[in-house]
């Protein structure tokens, strides 16, 4: 297991720090848990792409376009 440092929004640390008092964890597993739902999801299910069906879109200015609709795709899905 790697070790990394993160800096977190006052906020945020609290809430992590509330679940994991909530639950009898350790901030690192709540953390940790948090982080694999995001960006590891179980098997079998999958994950939303925002943009899947751009190629299907049956306008001729998609490819032009593609980085603004992509900006304004992945801004919704919360891009870091």
């Amino acid at each position: 297991m790697k070790r990394t440092t993160l800096m977190l929004p006052d906020e945020l640390a609290l809430a992590i720090e509330r679940e994991a008092r909530r639950r009898s964890s350790s901030i690192s597993k709540v953390t940790r848990e948090a982080l694999e739902e995001r960006f590891n999801p179980p098997a079998g299910r999958r994950r939303k792409v925002p943009f899947a069906n751009l190629g299907r879109s049956d306008q001729r200015h998609t490819a032009r376009d593609m980085e603004d609709l992509l900006d304004e795709d992945w801004g919704r899905a919360g891009r870091p």
